[in-house]
């Protein structure tokens, strides 16, 4: 029997990916330099610069590195040195609302709770079910 307890807790349930990602965000909140907004959303801003900001129906190019809460890249493009060229309306909720946030040339570091994200469901094998999500990005340019 301590043998199947151990192999379920391994899987990463929906619940306990819930409390995994609620205990990771009551900590984060705590760091220097992060904050809220009002839907949740925590943000560092890593490089603030001035200028435009992109709105909700706007096509822009960043730069992102996306990773689940174990370290897990879900995408990189930094590493492979060529921006993702993204329409703001078809992103998740959580980074429409903060790409909004940004001017063209700021890098901005989000924590995008599971509601804000692929919530219950997930993405099949790719982002579990209730999976906070950590972004790094660069606004690069509104097109």
């Amino acid at each position: 029997m301590g043998r199947r307890e151990k192999k379920s807790r391994n899987k990463g349930s929906a619940g306990n990916n819930r409390k995994t990602g609620e205990d990771f965000l009551s900590l984060n909140i705590q760091k220097e330099g992060v904050f809220e907004t009002d839907s949740g959303l925590q943000c560092l801003i890593v490089e603030e610069k001035q200028g435009a900001k992109p709105a909700m129906f706007d096509t822009v190019l960043i730069h992102q590195r996306a990773l689940l809460l174990d370290g897990k890249i879900l995408e990189d493009t930094y590493r492979q040195n060529r921006p993702d060229e993204v329409k703001i309306e078809e992103l998740i909720e959580g980074l429409q609302e903060g790409l909004q946030m940004m001017s063209v040339g700021s890098r901005y570091k989000f924590w995008v709770p599971a509601d804000l994200a692929w919530g219950k469901k997930g993405t099949g094998n790719k982002i579990p079910p209730n999976a906070v999500l950590s972004f790094d990005i660069r606004l690069v340019e509104i097109l």
